[in-house]
């Protein structure tokens, strides 16, 4: 600044003290920074805040990005987790999905599909009759003995 007269605008002058910011730290610097206000903001926030900016935020990302995107991001993070995880990790995550569902689902739910994949095997089959129980009846019967 030659005097006073020549005030830099608060646009400039933060755009030059964050170029001499970055000039003056590392990686270091900004990750340490960002914990400590993430931590503070945790301390300020409850569950409620969250949930209200995770849900802004995705729906503001569902607004600027189309189905191939989602589709893309899927697979990568689909690759990335099978190339970091073994059969026992996808066995250990499947068993704790079933009994998710099985605590959140009553014997109807468990009968209801049974009957449902048992219908659509049945209009997969041929309607040869080789005295073979057909595909719909062992749904429902796999679906009633789920009921007892």
């Amino acid at each position: 600044m030659a005097n006073n007269n020549e005030k830099m605008s608060r646009e400039e002058a933060g755009r030059k003290g964050g170029e001499t910011t970055a000039k003056n730290h590392d990686k270091e610097f900004y990750q340490e920074i960002g914990q400590k206000g993430g931590e503070a903001t945790s301390e300020n926030h409850d569950k409620e805040f969250y949930q209200e900016i995770g849900q802004k935020g995705g729906e503001a990302t569902s607004e600027n990005h189309d189905k191939e995107f989602y589709q893309e991001i899927g697979q990568k993070g689909g690759e990335a987790t099978s190339e970091n995880h073994d059969k026992e990790f996808y066995q250990e995550i499947g068993k704790k999905g079933g009994e998710a569902t099985s605590d959140s689902h009553g014997k109807e739910f468990y009968q209801e599909i049974g009957e449902k994949g048992g219908e659509a095997r049945g209009n997969q089959s041929d309607d040869s009759d080789d005295g073979k129980m057909s595909r719909e009846e062992a749904g429902r019967k796999g679906g009633e003995k789920s009921r007892r």
